[in-house]
């Protein structure tokens, strides 16, 4: 072959490559594009599932979340956790849950990834502002004057709660059993009833309010809050992501001031 045509394939071989070049940096999913440019975790609009107690303390996570990975968006759906978990079942689209205990994570153990303990929490007293009735301990929640609201059994709650009164061999009739800690809470706020049982946490969320009356750590139940990551979920990376960071210390520092316990 003649040097004339040996020099004029290498010159479009070298042309070639180079028309390429920048075909391949355009290449490649644009979903991967999306969810990776400019942060180190994944880029996404993020919807979790969390249990009603988390209301306060995930707004602020989620603020501060967001403004450390510009581009992702976390929405939350906040409810009991057991309405979470048929939401879980039922395949709502989803990318993360939080519950307010191990064992409604158990039950949806084939649907979530491996679960984290983020946080843990205790019960109290809550009352109406001033304690009018002068509630001191569990054992007054038994006057059948007062009128004493409970989560119902199959919420998070409201199993801690028969679990501390049973253990204390109490016997507490309440006006109604809600389908959440925020409604119970509601209920004394309101002034619809007279004493219930809640959360720390969600009792300091209305000091203004409501009272709340410490039980000793001896006759208290421990609330632990497991986060996974949804199987079903389209954000796979970056629902990982943000369950990982509810575990890093400026996470764990908003939970803590918000009352809640290291896990």
């Amino acid at each position: 072959m003649s040097p004339f045509f040996t020099a004029r394939r290498a010159t479009a071989a070298i042309v070639t490559a180079a028309l390429l070049v920048p075909l391949t940096a355009c290449g490649g999913s644009d979903d991967a594009k999306k969810e990776t440019s400019g942060s180190a975790a994944p880029k996404a609009d993020l919807t979790v599932l969390a249990a009603s107690s988390l209301t306060d303390v995930f707004k602020k996570a989620g603020a501060v979340y967001e403004n450390e990975h510009p581009g992702t968006k976390v929405n939350f759906s906040f409810a009991g956790s057991q309405e979470l978990a048929a939401q879980v079942r039922e395949g709502a689209p989803a990318d993360a849950v939080v519950t307010a205990d191990t064992k409604t994570m158990d039950g949806i153990k084939p649907d979530v990834g491996s679960p984290t303990v983020i946080a843990k929490n205790r019960l109290v007293i809550v009352v109406g502002e001033g304690n009018p009735k002068k509630i001191d301990n569990l054992k007054d929640l038994t006057d059948s004057k007062l009128k004493v609201v409970l989560a119902a059994s199959q919420v998070p709650v409201g199993r801690y709660s028969e679990q501390v009164l049973d253990a204390q061999k109490l016997h507490v009739k309440p006006v109604s059993q809600e389908p959440n800690v925020r409604a119970v809470l509601s209920k004394v706020e309101l002034g619809e009833a007279d004493a219930g049982l809640v959360y720390k946490t969600d009792a300091a969320t209305a000091p203004k309010k409501v009272d709340a009356v410490d039980i000793p750590d001896a006759q208290n139940a421990v609330a632990s809050y497991p986060a996974a990551p949804l199987k079903m979920s389209q954000h796979a990376a970056a629902a990982t992501a943000f369950v990982k960071w509810l575990s890093t210390p400026k996470a764990q520092q908003i939970l803590q001031q918000a009352g809640f316990q290291k896990p």
